[in-house]
């Protein structure tokens, strides 16, 4: 598969979500969907970060319907008010990108609703806007949901018993349960979107190893893990953000794209490379954990989906 952003589809008349748009994967991606034609909400903690990127996007595509919505991912109250905003602007949503993250804190953080950092911000806010949206989505045309996973979760495991992280808490093995979650939590979506006649696609994809800022903002440009990843990896072994970013606009838009499809680069052991079908690991597959997960989530965020 060669994709690139030369084959994306028209996007006009469709309405896309992209969170974390103001910088890295999801700038790139908000910046090629508006191209497209679609309108743009930029979703973003930061007003000055998000309302620059809104800046570039229409300095790049100056007739782009491009917008920037604050929302911070690690307080749930304003997950709820951002989706509260969008359905009073909006009846219909058609894509979804659940693409901001954190990666990798040094020590143990949690969200002022008393989450672990990564699980919270990654995960479960996303879980929880998916679903205050969902009644937009199915009223979409052909609406498409996107999560954001990782290479990481191969190493993931979803610790029922802590998963806060409040006993022996390890930034890599967080992270991993988080992009498990994300994982999962796509696949198990399109299940029920398929039982219940939802009419979604759910799908997820994965960057390979993009330069962003991820690390800088998580484990610091001073970290043991940054200097490896500078010294011995970034020179040959990744790739820049717009191309990190095309296995999920490849989710996001290529009518080649399937509901629990995941994907990512297709070359260097997926790290760098034009988008293909990724592999999954076993645990990411087990469909009673992925139940347990959603029922869990629901009881955590407070917010359920419907069946």
């Amino acid at each position: 598969m060669s994709w690139t952003t030369k084959d994306i589809p028209t996007q006009a008349g469709r309405l896309a979500i992209v969170t974390g748009a103001n910088t890295g994967l999801g700038y790139e991606t908000a910046l090629e969907l508006a191209g497209a034609g679609a309108e743009v909400v930029v979703a973003a903690r930061n007003p000055d970060k998000g309302g620059a990127a809104v800046a570039r996007i229409l300095t790049a595509h100056p007739a782009a319907k491009v917008r920037l919505e604050l929302l911070d991912l690690s307080r749930l109250s304003d997950v709820a008010a951002f989706a509260e905003r969008i359905a009073a602007r909006h009846d219909t949503l058609d894509q979804l990108v659940n693409n901001a993250g954190v990666m990798m804190p040094p020590k143990r953080q949690v969200t002022p609703d008393g989450f672990e950092l990564q699980f919270g911000v990654n995960y479960l806010a996303h879980y929880a806007l998916t679903a205050h949206l969902l009644p937009l989505l199915r009223r979409g045309t052909a609406p498409r949901v996107v999560n954001l996973s990782s290479g990481a979760h191969h190493t993931g495991q979803i610790r029922f018993d802590d998963l806060d992280w409040r006993r022996g808490y390890s930034p890599w093995a967080a992270y991993s349960q988080s992009k498990l979650a994300m994982l999962m939590f796509a696949f198990e979506l399109d299940r029920r979107s398929r039982a219940g006649g939802w009419g979604i696609m759910s799908n997820a994809a994965h960057p390979g190893f993009a330069r962003t800022e991820l690390i800088a903002n998580g484990p610091g440009d001073h970290s043991v893990f940054a200097r490896l990843n500078r010294t011995f990896m970034q020179p040959w072994m990744s790739q820049d953000a717009a191309q990190g970013a095309l296995p999920q606009l490849f989710a996001a838009t290529s009518p080649d794209a399937v509901g629990g499809g995941y994907y990512g680069p297709s070359r260097l052991f997926e790290l760098v490379g034009p988008p293909k079908v990724a592999r999954v690991a076993k645990q990411a597959m087990d469909q009673a954990a992925a139940k347990k997960l959603w029922e869990v989530s629901a009881t955590l965020t407070g917010v359920s989906f419907p069946g």
